[in-house]
C-alpha cells in the first residue's frame, strides 16, 4: 500500500483518472488531490469518501508520496514534477514537458517498460499511444520502414475549453478556443506551426512513435486534424513494413495483440468508428488493406478514446506495471 497523489485532479483527464483508479481497484493507504488555486476547495467523492482539493504548491509538492499522477499542464509539470521527484515519488506525468529528454522514459504499456533512469515517466500525446499500439506487433513481426499518419482528434483533446467552443458553435457563437469555428468544420491545425510548417501535434507523433518503438531512423510524417467529435480520436495509419506480408497475415497479428480490437468486416459494413471507443479502454482497429501505390504497404485504420487510453487509462497502466514490477521484486 503507498501514497497517491493527483494533480490536476478537477480538470477533465484528472477526473477521468480517479474514475479509471476506482473501476480498477488500485490498492493505495493514502490519496491526496490537488489543483490549482482556483480549484482549491473542491469535494470529490471517491470510493464512498469525500476529498477536499488542494492547491498544489512547492511546499506540497516535498511531501512524502510513492507515485504522482500529474495532469496539470506542462508549465506546471516543468515547476513540481522534480520536486516530487526529490522527495522520492515517482512521477507520471500527462503532458509534454518531459517526453522527449533523453532520461525520461515514454511509456505506452502494451509496447514497453520503464527503466527509471529518473523517477519521471512521460505518457505520451494522445494519438501517439492508439498508434503505436497496433503499430509495435507490426514492429516486432515484421520490421517498420515507414508510417504516414492522418488523425482525426476530437474536442476533448483541448480540455473544456474545446468543448465549449463545439457546442457554442452549434447556438452560432464565434469560437473562443480555436481560431476558426470547429462547428461543421474540421481545421488542419492542432498546436501551434514550426517553421518546418508541421504543427506541434505533429511533430510530437513522429518524435515520439520513434522513441517509444525504439526505432530512431523510423521514415514517420503526420497531419493533425481537429473535427467537430466530443470524444475519441481517429487516427489512419499508412505503414511500410521490411518484410512482405498480406492483408490476412496483417490482421492476424493484430486480432492477437494486447489491447487491440479488430473490427474488420466491410462487407457488413463494420469498421471502428468513435463511438465505438469512447467510453472503451481499448485501441478499436480496422478498414485494413493493401496500399497499391507503395511496395510492401498497408493502410489501418483506428479509434480510441483520447481521455481514456490516450491520457488518463495509460497513465493508471503505468502505474499498474510499477506496482506489478515492484511486487514481482519481493517476491
Amino acid at each position: 500500500m503507498y501514497k497517491l497523489a493527483v494533480v490536476g485532479a478537477t480538470g477533465l483527464v484528472g477526473s477521468k483518472m480517479l474514475e479509471v483508479l476506482d473501476r480498477k481497484n488500485i490498492p493505495f493507504s493514502n490519496l491526496t488531490l490537488f489543483s490549482s488555486k482556483k480549484s482549491a476547495g473542491t469535494e470529490v467523492q471517491f470510493k464512498g469518501q469525500t476529498y477536499v482539493v488542494r492547491e498544489l504548491t512547492e511546499e506540497a509538492a516535498q511531501e512524502p508520496f510513492d507515485y504522482v499522477l500529474m495532469s496539470a499542464g506542462g508549465g506546471t509539470s516543468l515547476q513540481f514534477s522534480p520536486l516530487f521527484e526529490q522527495s522520492g515519488a515517482i512521477v507520471i506525468d500527462n503532458s509534454s514537458a518531459f517526453r522527449m529528454d533523453d532520461d525520461i522514459d515514454l511509456i505506452v504499456p502494451e509496447v514497453n517498460s520503464p527503466k527509471l533512469n529518473r523517477q519521471i515517466i512521460a505518457n505520451p500525446n494522445c494519438s501517439t499511444i492508439q498508434s503505436v499500439v497496433p503499430l509495435k506487433p507490426l514492429a516486432d513481426r515484421f520490421g517498420l520502414e515507414r508510417v504516414s499518419y492522418t488523425t482525426y482528434q476530437a474536442v476533448s483533446g483541448s480540455g473544456i475549453a474545446g468543448k465549449n467552443d463545439l457546442s457554442n458553435g452549434e447556438q452560432g457563437l464565434a469560437p473562443t478556443n480555436y481560431p476558426h469555428p470547429i462547428y461543421n468544420n474540421a481545421l488542419p491545425h492542432i498546436d501551434v506551426f514550426q517553421e518546418n510548417g508541421y504543427t506541434k501535434e505533429e511533430q510530437k507523433m513522429i518524435d515520439e512513435t520513434k522513441k517509444i518503438l525504439e526505432i530512431p531512423d523510423l521514415k514517420v510524417t503526420a497531419t493533425c486534424v481537429r473535427v467537430p467529435v466530443q470524444d475519441s480520436h481517429s487516427v489512419a495509419i499508412n505503414v511500410t513494413v521490411k518484410t512482405p506480408a498480406t492483408v490476412e497475415e496483417i490482421r492476424e497479428v493484430l486480432a492477437d495483440a494486447e489491447g487491440i480490437v479488430l473490427i474488420d468486416d466491410v462487407t457488413n459494413n463494420q469498421y471502428p468508428m468513435a463511438v465505438n471507443s469512447t467510453g472503451k479502454d481499448e485501441v478499436f482497429v480496422g478498414r485494413i488493406r493493401t496500399d497499391d501505390s507503395l511496395p510492401n504497404s498497408f493502410h489501418l485504420w483506428c479509434t480510441a478514446d483520447n481521455l481514456l487510453k490516450g491520457a488518463a487509462l495509460n497513465a493508471v497502466q503505468i502505474l499498474e506495471q510499477l506496482h506489478q514490477t515492484r511486487s514481482e521484486s519481493h517476491v
